[in-house]
């Protein structure tokens, strides 16, 4: 389940950061004032981080933006599906924690990193520690249920969600709650709570346009297709060139028998983040085009991504198990 994350930059709008670097004091200056925070989520995510690192370098001995460093890699990894951002956070992280064992902001991303690698016991456990710390945060019992979810502790997810939700009613909180009632076999609540969730809005464009494709996702499990693709089209608006909003726009096509704009959806989601889901889904297009040696290049790449898998003694990939099972493939 995708988590997002909602962390205070607060820093002036700079939208030519690569042509002329500001000096470290005016952005520190900046940074103190609160109420530029939502210009600072509204800078790209490769400026923040360029921006967190000069900060960073100018002074490494406030932790504070040393945290949003390493919230605004985890972020990254969210665009990109690029996992060396989270090795990046985690060792900033580390980092924190070393001279300060205590810091908040520091365990609370590092429950964001333990859910990201599937550490679902630990991230637990890293949850409830922080709920009895600060049980006024409701992110942190958006994460605990998250970490319930994934164990099967459905009821303790349900309590953890509505704690979160009566704290602060957020697109972080209205999602977890769509998921919920998914789950529970509730599709029009689901639906109906993660419009909601978009309607809350964030300062962080991406997260909207997760909650765009995840309402998509609820329409097409729906069977309205129709609703499905505007949603996946809202999604591709808010945040241009987003690769799930343009690989369900894919689906969308292939489902109506539409091959040639499913193949253009598709390649344009696997330019940006080659996942094995996206060359499963060109293979099926390309063989229903007729072009074999296309579809093979697409196999072959999914065999790639398993034999790499293979060498890094990685355990087991639902995504390839599930790619393999629906082609017959041995």
């Amino acid at each position: 389940m995708r988590i997002a994350i909602f962390l205070l930059g607060t820093v002036a709008m700079i939208p030519m950061w690569g042509q002329q670097m500001p000096d470290s004091g005016r952005l520190m200056d900046a940074l103190k004032d609160r109420a530029l925070a939502d210009q600072a989520m509204r800078i790209g995510t490769d400026e923040r981080i360029k921006m967190y690192q000069t900060l960073v370098m100018a002074q490494p001995e406030t932790f504070h933006y040393q945290n949003l460093l390493a919230a605004t890699y985890i972020q990254k990894v969210r665009e990109t599906t690029d996992f060396s951002y989270l090795d990046r956070a985690a060792k900033v992280l580390e980092g924190v924690l070393a001279h300060d064992g205590d810091n908040y902001e520091a365990l609370r991303l590092r429950t964001e990193i333990e859910l990201e690698r599937h550490d679902f016991k630990r991230a637990a456990e890293s949850s409830r520690r922080l709920t009895q710390i600060a049980p006024h945060d409701a992110w942190n019992w958006g994460t605990l249920g998250d970490a319930m979810i994934e164990l099967g502790n459905y009821d303790q997810a349900a309590e953890a969600y509505q704690r979160m939700m009566n704290i602060k009613p957020d697109l972080s909180s209205y999602n977890r709650a769509a998921y919920f009632r998914f789950l529970v076999g509730d599709m029009p609540a689901a639906i109906a709570i993660m419009k909601e969730a978009i309607a809350a809005g964030s300062p962080a464009s991406e997260n909207v346009a997760w909650c765009a494709v995840e309402l998509g996702h609820l329409y097409l499990k729906a069977g309205n297709l129709d609703e499905a693709e505007r949603a996946y089209g809202a999604a591709a608006k808010v945040f241009p060139r987003y690769h799930p909003a343009l690989a369900g726009l894919g689906h969308v096509a292939k489902l109506r028998g539409q091959t040639v704009k499913g193949i253009e959806f598709y390649k344009r989601a696997q330019a940006g983040t080659p996942l094995p889901d996206y060359a499963a889904a060109l293979y099926d297009l390309y063989t229903a085009a007729g072009q074999k040696d296309e579809a093979k290049k697409q196999m072959d790449m999914v065999d790639l991504v398993d034999k790499m898998g293979l060498a890094a003694k990685e355990k087991a990939n639902r995504n390839l198990a599930m790619i393999y099972a629906d082609h017959d493939y041995r």
